[in-house]
């Protein structure tokens, strides 16, 4: 029902006139072309107050006179404020709804910051598990081709290169180079490349510290005592090793048998080491060979 007003304040009369102006004016903007918006200057204002005091001096006068007014909101704006209401609550579900996607957003970068952390984690774990596992394959391999037979059959068919490409696998892998060294002594036995390979499997016991094989190592390349150019120095490493083995006695013999093969035609450094090793082990001084009596004439 409507309601009696006894009492308008001023606001209130300023707020329903402009409600009243809206809604007389709404049939008349739907039927006319639009008016350009009022510029609400002083002027203006000044004349829209005077207009509200006359008009509230008028109601206060019906109001007096028994004669009350009637205000009666426009149906058009009881529509616009519901869907105004409608409107705001809509924004504020929506308010809400970007509020939560922003919240998910945050968990979800956190999540996927994280879960780039992890991966990070994990991809350095498995490059490390892979080099582990490549370094263990590699070992494994090494391992069962050090531990495999020891080949007979010449890689290149011909002793002097298989003795040239194992002394350079020597110098790099000595471990690989000991085997083809090997595999010279068995592939080609009777040739000179292989008393060389002895010489020189004996130089690589000696860096390992295994004196006994060394021994035999060069007592192999020594058999018949060769006058090859590496015959003088691998004398002198067999007098060393046998030393370096506590045989003092076949070190001495090792010296003498350096003095009387290969003195003459070994140069001035390896007689001088001889003459030094000859000392560090307290070897007895070598006898000059006796002289022989001059041959007596007949008669």
């Amino acid at each position: 029902m409507p309601k009696l007003l006894t009492s308008v304040s001023r606001k209130t009369l300023i707020s329903v006139i402009g409600v009243v102006m809206i809604a007389g004016t709404t049939t008349v903007v739907a039927q006319t072309v639009p008016l350009e918006p009022i510029q609400w200057d002083k002027r203006r204002l000044d004349q829209l107050d005077r207009n509200v005091r006359r008009l509230e001096r008028a109601v206060t006068q019906r109001n007096a006179a028994g004669q009350p007014v009637l205000v009666e909101p426009d149906p058009e704006v009881i529509a616009l404020q519901g869907r105004v209401e409608l409107m705001d609550r809509r924004l504020q579900d929506l308010e809400a709804t970007v509020q939560r996607v922003n919240g998910d957003l945050e968990r979800l970068t956190f999540a996927v910051d994280e879960g780039k952390r992890d991966n990070a984690a994990l991809s350095t774990r498995l490059r490390e598990s892979e080099g582990r596992v490549r370094s263990m394959e590699q070992a494994a391999a090494r391992e069962n081709e050090l531990n495999s037979p020891i080949s007979s059959t010449s890689p290149t068919g011909d002793p002097a290169r298989d003795l040239s490409a194992a002394v350079r696998l020597a110098a790099t892998d000595p471990a690989l180079g000991d085997r083809a060294l090997q595999t010279v002594t068995l592939a080609w036995p009777d040739a000179p490349q292989a008393r060389e390979a002895f010489s020189r499997l004996g130089d690589l016991r000696v860096s390992d510290g295994d004196f006994d094989n060394a021994v035999r190592a060069y007592s192999s390349a020594l058999r018949g005592w060769p006058t090859t150019p590496w015959a003088p120095a691998t004398t002198l490493e067999l007098a060393n090793a046998l030393n370096s083995a506590d045989r003092k006695t076949d070190a001495c013999g090792a010296l003498t048998e350096f003095t009387n093969r290969y003195a003459a035609t070994a140069s001035a450094t390896q007689r001088t080491r001889a003459t030094e090793l000859g000392t560090r082990f307290a070897c007895a001084a070598p006898r000059a060979p006796a002289a022989r009596a001059p041959a007596r004439r007949p008669g």
